[in-house]
């Protein structure tokens, strides 16, 4: 067994004290919770963390950005197709995909999402839907990241990390201030009984933006595709052979031990027995796809896995403080990151880098081999994907859009 039982948590990995406190005061009668090895604290509840209310659906458990997951396509290509014109195809990606705070994509994306009768049914969404339909597409800053890997066998995947992007962020604030909660890492999680009008509501509200979350994955994938194989000059297309697709900020409701719960995964994946996934490691080493076991050691953990390979060193602590002065991001305190350092790691693993900042150097995270290992009882790692390109927001893009 690679957990420990720390007050009838399960926790995988390196226990971090502040993260198990805040997952305990999470618990109520009834409940159960779990972290997984990439754990760390969060806003009310910790990211990394399951935990399963029998009467009620937490809007703080979800988190803000609603839907957030990660998606991976594997294209019939190989690497030494795409090789000569990788920095080519990156610098493509960044110009036609919109990466940063609140952004609009250029050109916007018409999806029968928009005709669900949700949005008029209820008041608060319809005050979002062009919000929304604007951003259809659009990625994001902080973590959120457009990829492409090489697959153990040769092929490319497209890897996207990114969520419901302004309207799960506000819908998360919506029902967190109706529910009589505040915004803030130490407070009390919001609990909503799942048959109240107030929680049958955020559960609808909650379910769209899972659903436009992953219509904007596979929105960013299809154009990322698009251009490949316009780079390429292809004549014939480019065949998606293999999908994996996963929410980690999102709650379910499932039957565990006979029991049924809303269970919510924020940052976490579901790992049922035979269930795939796709875990994002940093920018210079392998990502993963793996696959949840039939195990009791699974079932404790809620048949959760991993998202990623999870902060070490906060933001702050990597690039420094900064304030935006008349719209200008001025450094007021510097972090302990250097730029050279970032670079270093990228081009050691001959990777094309495009935007990024210092807070996502590889020395923030985890390693995922270790964080992985950590969970060598409730999931097998089928394939490793090594990054051969990553793009991200800049260094000066802001994302009020809260994981």
């Amino acid at each position: 067994m690679s957990h420990q039982l720390i007050d009838s948590i399960p926790v995988w990995g390196t226990p971090l004290p502040d993260a198990v406190a805040q997952m305990k005061n999470c618990l109520r009668p009834g409940a159960k919770a779990a972290l997984m090895a990439d754990h760390h604290l969060g806003y009310a509840v910790p990211v990394g963390g399951v935990i399963a209310y029998p009467d009620h659906i937490s809007p703080s458990a979800v988190g803000f950005d609603i839907g957030c997951g990660n998606t991976a396509w594997k294209l019939s290509l190989s690497y030494p197709e795409i090789k000569d014109v990788l920095p080519s195809v990156m610098d493509e990606i960044v110009r036609r995909i919109s990466f940063g705070v609140g952004r609009k994509n250029p050109n916007p994306v018409e999806h029968p999402i928009f005709d669900d009768p949700l949005w008029s049914e209820l008041p608060m969404l319809g005050d979002l839907k062009d919000m929304a339909r604007a951003q259809l597409g659009t990625v994001g800053s902080g973590n959120h990241y457009v990829d492409l890997f090489r697959g153990e066998d040769g092929h490319v995947w497209i890897g996207v990390h990114f969520g419901s992007r302004g309207l799960g962020h506000k819908i998360a604030s919506h029902f967190i201030k109706a529910g009589g909660g505040k915004d803030g890492v130490n407070v009390d999680p919001v609990l909503l009984y799942v048959d109240s009008d107030l929680g049958v509501q955020y559960e609808k509200a909650m379910e769209l933006a899972g659903e436009y979350a992953r219509v904007g994955r596979f929105e960013v994938c299809l154009e990322v595709t698009r251009v490949i194989r316009e780079t390429l000059l292809r004549t014939p297309p480019i065949f998606v052979s293999d999908m994996v697709e996963n929410h980690h900020n999102f709650s379910w409701r499932e039957t565990h031990r006979g029991v049924e719960y809303c269970v919510a995964r924020k940052g976490a994946t579901p790992a049922f027995p035979g269930q795939r996934g796709f875990v994002g490691a940093t920018m210079a080493e392998p990502a993963a796809i793996i696959r949840g076991l039939n195990t009791e050691e699974n079932k404790l953990g809620l048949y959760s896995a991993v998202h990623g390979a999870g902060r070490v060193l906060s933001r702050t602590a990597a690039a420094g403080k900064s304030k935006w002065i008349k719209g200008v991001k001025t450094r007021v305190s510097e972090g302990c990151v250097p730029q050279s350092e970032l670079e270093s790691s990228v081009n050691q693993a001959n990777v094309v880098l495009r935007g990024a900042g210092v807070d996502e150097a590889p020395r923030c995270y985890k390693r995922l081999d270790e964080v992985l290992e950590a969970h060598s009882g409730t999931f097998e790692v089928l394939e490793q994907l090594v990054p051969i390109g990553v793009a991200m927001a800049g260094a000066n893009e802001i994302d009020p859009y809260k994981d």
